[in-house]
């Protein structure tokens, strides 16, 4: 006991009443405990999140497939085209609301000046997106 004492020959009553000290011990303890790490559960951290709407989604943009052969030949959606009509018919599909998804798809044997080329005219023509098709081998 906290108020016990060591001789033997002494002989004392029990003691009937609650030692406080351990109690009050812990309890101080659990305040600085807590003390510290109130201000840390203040501490917030923004996040952006995004938000619901009920309007209709967009229809899906159309894509055009276009076609590069080993010779340099261009196909849109499989119809050939030269290289006169080419940039006119970018230009429309570029005019478009919403603006068609741009395939292309080059021949292994095709050269890349012209796979550059016809990428840099759909540029021109004002085409914003345009990926590219491979076909795994077999």
């Amino acid at each position: 006991m906290a108020f016990g004492g060591f001789s033997q020959g002494e002989t004392r009553a029990p003691q009937s009443d609650i030692n406080m000290v351990p109690l009050i011990d812990v309890m101080l303890v659990l305040l600085i405990v807590f003390m510290i790490t109130a201000p840390l559960l203040t501490h917030s951290v923004k996040i952006d999140l995004p938000q619901a709407s009920s309007a209709p989604t967009e229809q899906k943009p159309e894509t055009v497939a276009l076609s590069i052969d080993g010779d340099g030949r261009v196909f849109w959606n499989n119809e050939a085209v030269d290289e006169v009509a080419l940039p006119a018919r970018l230009s429309a599909a570029a005019a478009q609301k919403p603006q068609p998804e741009l395939h292309l798809r080059a021949d292994r044997n095709t050269r890349y000046e012209v796979i550059a080329e016809v990428m840099a005219e759909a540029r021109s023509a004002g085409i914003e997106k345009m990926g590219f098709v491979t076909v795994p081998e077999r």
